[in-house]
């Protein structure tokens, strides 16, 4: 999400793909990212927190196999709904109404917005790796005052220069590029050169995680828990999708898509699997974050930790502004079409939606807020992230099973609809009603701004059985998700 939507832009240049409108920032290529090019630093202490080594390789197998079909259900709705742009919003509108339509930007706005959040926290982790001393704990794990202060500086310097149309630029994109490949191809030739199949196999099915608290170390138990885990890492996929608009040719979309999936797979796959052959699993999971600055510094030295940490501050600093970007297009697309108030449509004399750009701002303003008050720290932002992205990713796989079969489809695509419909179900059975649940009082303020938008925009606001079932059930599941969070209050 933003040179990765809230993250870092791949770019795939090629001689068919155009240039990225100028209120997103002129940059070659289609806009397509990931979510983790920055998560990846902190990778291996995620996974090897939930699972040992046979469930890690399970969970990539599963996630490597649905990613795959979810990136191809773009693709293929690029060819066969050419019209629609926007992606991820547009094709659950055309689905499944205004309402499912609405709960897929909200969803993917907000997933994209506490992801901001969370790399901001974990760079100011990082940060703390150099300043912080048993005695003298400054920035902690994000979390701190301090850090809470450095956190709101940054954001709205960002804010002050996007109002001002500060738009991405080429050569700090290229920079920022640079500093997250360099580091995670010398880790990986590291990694590979210092791998011990011992420590590897050492604690195959992850017994050591059991404890007093939480017995339950099951294979199937471990799978589901690194779910989410990965999913994170591959939340953008949608990224050429939402701005397919841009391209010449459609094809590029899915083009893109196939490739960055993959590519990005067989790194993440690595750093993982080559991480719990360097080091004990129990002693990666204990590791601050980024992680792989730790397991770095185990190979070569204290300078590799230095690398990666430093790698990861300049890479959050220096793109920043196109995660900003990325996030306020969201609702300004949402509002032109009734989803979102019409305050966040008009654009100021730099071409700027500054309502939506501000709601973006106020809303990682509060989140670090409640991360500073609560404790949170960065894998607890990760899941938070995550399970707002569940349904949207549901939706489209079950949107193209859906065109599939009323257009009477080639068969490739009724698979291709069926094999990311079932991924994406497992992802919301894996999550867990913990998550499930938090979703759902996310979700509710989200019903109110459409009640409100929708008035704005139409004078009245109206619902199908469908619709009228959907909001019954996320009223039902309120309760328990309310209970469920007074609770974790009380704690």
């Amino acid at each position: 999400m933003p040179s990765l939507h809230k993250h870092i832009m791949i770019k795939i240049r090629n001689k068919h793909v155009a240039k990225i409108s100028n209120r997103l920032g002129r940059a070659d290529g289609l806009g397509y990212q990931f979510h983790d090019w920055f998560g990846y630093f902190s990778l291996p202490q995620n996974m090897a927190a939930v699972a040992g080594s046979q469930a890690l390789l399970l969970g990539w197998l599963i996630t490597g196999v649905g990613i795959i079909f979810l990136g191809l259900s773009f693709s293929a709705l690029s060819k066969l709904k050419p019209e629609l742009d926007g992606g991820i919003y547009t094709y659950a509108r055309d689905g499944f109404g205004d309402l499912m339509g609405f709960f897929s930007a909200w969803g993917y706005w907000l997933c994209t917005t506490v992801g901001i959040v969370g790399y901001l926290v974990v760079a100011f982790e990082a940060v703390g790796g150099f300043v912080d001393t048993p005695d003298n704990v400054i920035f902690g794990k994000g979390n701190t005052f301090a850090a809470f202060v450095g956190e709101s500086v940054i954001v709205w310097l960002i804010y002050w220069l996007v109002v001002r149309g500060i738009k991405e630029a080429a050569g700090v994109n290229l920079i920022a590029m640079a500093v997250k490949v360099f580091p995670l191809i010398l880790f990986i030739g590291m990694a590979a050169y210092f791998f011990q199949t011992e420590v590897f196999m050492s604690d195959w099915t992850g017994a050591s995680l059991a404890t007093p608290e939480n017995p339950d170390v099951s294979l199937m138990t471990q799978v589901k828990n690194t779910m989410l885990i990965t999913l994170w890492v591959f939340t953008g996929i949608e990224g050429a999708a939402v701005l397919s608009k841009h391209a010449r040719s459609r094809a590029d979309v899915g083009r893109a898509t196939i490739i960055g999936v993959s590519l990005t797979l067989a790194m993440y796959v690595a750093i993982t699997v080559l991480a719990q052959g360097i080091l004990p699993r129990a002693d990666i999971a204990a590791m601050a974050n980024p992680s792989m600055a730790g397991v770095l510094a185990h190979m070569v030295g204290s300078w590799g930790k230095v690398l990666i940490s430093s790698c990861l501050i300049v890479s959050v600093l220096s793109s920043y502004l196109s995660w900003t970007l990325y996030a306020t297009e969201i609702p300004h697309m949402g509002a032109r079409n009734g989803a979102f108030p019409k305050s966040f449509i008009p654009l100021n004399k730099n071409e700027v939606p500054q309502g939506s750009l501000m709601f973006t701002t106020l809303t990682v303003q509060f989140c670090l807020l409640l991360v500073w008050l609560k404790g949170e720290d960065y894998s607890a932002l990760l899941m938070v992230s995550t399970s707002m992205i569940l349904i949207p990713y549901l939706l489209i796989g079950a949107y193209l099973l859906k065109l599939s079969l009323t257009q009477k489809a080639a068969a490739k695509y009724r698979l291709i609809g069926a094999a990311a419909t079932l991924y994406a179900a497992w992802i919301v059975y894996a999550a867990g009603t913990e998550y499930l649940l938090l979703s759902v009082l996310l979700y509710l303020p989200g019903v109110l701004l459409f009640f409100y938008s929708q008035k704005k925009h139409y004078g009245n606001c109206q619902f199908n059985r469908m619709e009228k079932a959907v909001l019954v059930l996320l009223l039902i599941l309120a309760v328990p998700a309310v209970q469920q969070f007074v609770a974790s209050l009380q704690v």
